[in-house]
């Protein structure tokens, strides 16, 4: 009687413990995350047609560029390293899903032991006879054939939270992926214009230098006649030779440009195939930004901060849970003999059955401090999530301001372009009249130089924008 009433109490108070360690809970900081955008961007519209859902063949129209762009999807290194971290996470969710199903093993084991004549276990040994009549073989054999299986009882959804958290984190990987493309294809298709510029910058120079030795040519006949003397000469020349040095330096910059996209698009250094179409005649596609609320869907930065967030959440409810009683079952089946001829028999059945129900009761630092850590990442993504929308947002304002000034700027350099190529034209005739000194020609010439360069400078932001404006709202994965 008196044994059964400690065994009730001890019940009772493993009861009481578990309850205690269950209800005491670390209080956290809680903080929801901010959706709410604009309802549009500064210029008004509240149009959803965007073009973002245009599909990025079709919004970049370049066989040349289309080709490269194909080679970097199959070869580029960084996107094949994504798309083994997409299987790592992929792979965790086997690992999470395995957790909370039963555990079955298969063994079979053989030994034997010696047990001293002078112990408890000895003398009953020596003294019963497993095999009537005959003597108990010494060492005793033993041979074990079965299986076995564990499972915990998921009470509290801690192992099915750890297996979503792990599908959110797959789904994030994924995003990333696909935010790695659409950067990969605006980094392609932005250095392949530059590359462009750089063409055209080149043949300004070159044109330029046949005009200058022309000029110089002409200055030197006039020194003949003493109608200049050798300091003009030596200016010109002087134009002359710098301008032939800086065709170095931008036939440098097309090698730095070239071997950048190589990279790119995963190969060593080799000559990449582009347009001769001058850049200053390509017009830039016409852009829809939609709405600022299409930023949440059509960004993969965004859907993964989001896909992060979940994950973060449902981690703070598996640290939570580990704070509950875990019930765990454990069973075998199998045969048990000294002999392998009796493995077979009915009496050699063994089998076992066990629940064990346990929670920490005292010094939870380790689980405390965890599921601190699983609440500061929690609020940690919310501000990421909300930062990568904010960024998001600031991207295309800034890209639709650029569209707009750089084709102000490109307008109003196209008119200066032609008012310094008449000016040539009238400082050479006045030279040639005497009516103008060769400084006024020589400056003249730079401006006329430097108003090009502008020109395609200019035109190659344009391009530059309208790249950028398409990755900024999302364009580029699909």
């Amino acid at each position: 009687m008196m044994r059964k009433q400690s065994i009730k109490y001890t019940a009772v108070a493993a009861v009481i413990a578990l309850s205690v360690t269950a209800c005491k809970l670390p209080e956290t900081v809680k903080r929801d995350e901010n959706k709410n955008v604009p309802a549009a961007y500064n210029n008004g519209s509240t149009s959803d047609a965007n073009s973002a859902k245009t599909k990025w063949k079709e919004y970049f129209t370049d066989p040349n560029l289309i080709a490269l762009i194909d080679t970097a999807l199959v070869n580029n290194q960084e996107l094949n390293i994504t798309l083994q971290e997409i299987r790592v996470a992929q792979n965790e969710i086997r690992a999470r899903k395995g957790e909370y199903l039963p555990f079955a093993d298969v063994k079979a084991g053989a030994g034997f032991d010696k047990v001293s004549r002078n112990t408890n276990i000895g003398a009953l040994e020596h003294n019963i006879d497993i095999v009537p009549g005959k003597e108990n073989p010494e060492p005793l054999q033993d041979y074990r054939l079965g299986i076995s299986a564990s499972w915990e009882a998921d009470i509290w959804g801690k192992l099915h939270n750890a297996k979503k958290a792990a599908v959110q984190r797959y789904l994030s990987s994924v995003e990333g992926r696909n935010f790695m493309v659409t950067n990969l294809i605006s980094e392609i298709a932005d250095t392949y214009y530059e590359l462009l510029a750089l063409d055209n910058q080149l043949a300004i120079v070159q044109q330029n230098i046949s005009i200058q030795n022309n000029a110089l040519e002409i200055v030197k006949l006039q020194k003949e006649s003493a109608r200049v003397t050798e300091l003009a000469v030596r200016r010109f020349q002087a134009q002359v030779l710098h301008t032939q040095a800086m065709q170095y330096g931008i036939q440098q910059q097309i090698v730095e440009a070239e071997n950048h996209i190589n990279y790119l698009v995963g190969r060593f250094p080799q000559k990449v195939v582009r347009s001769s179409e001058p850049l200053v005649d390509m017009v830039p596609n016409a852009v829809q930004a939609g709405i600022p609320a299409q930023l949440l869907e059509n960004r993969p930065d965004v859907k993964q901060a989001e896909l992060d967030l979940a994950a973060s959440k449902l981690d703070v409810k598996v640290a939570k849970a580990r704070f509950y009683p875990s019930l765990g079952i454990s069973t075998g089946v199998g045969y048990q003999a000294f002999n392998p001829s009796y493995l077979v028999k009915p009496e050699s059945l063994i089998y076992s059955l066990a629940g064990d129900l346990a929670a920490p009761l005292v010094n939870r630092n380790a689980i405390k401090a965890a599921y601190y850590t699983a609440n500061a990442r929690q609020i940690q993504a919310v501000y990421d999530y909300e930062r990568t929308i904010l960024n998001a947002y600031i991207e295309v304002a800034n890209q639709m301001a650029k569209i707009d000034n750089m084709q102000k700027t490109y307008d109003l350099k196209a008119q200066q372009v032609n008012a310094l190529n008449e000016s040539v034209d009238i400082s050479n005739n006045l030279f040639r009249s005497a009516r103008a000194d060769y400084m006024e020609v020589l400056l003249t010439q730079r401006d006329a130089l430097e108003s090009k360069f502008d020109l395609v400078e200019a035109k190659m932001q344009q391009m530059s924008a309208m790249v950028q404006i398409y990755r900024a709202l999302g364009g580029g994965w699909n």
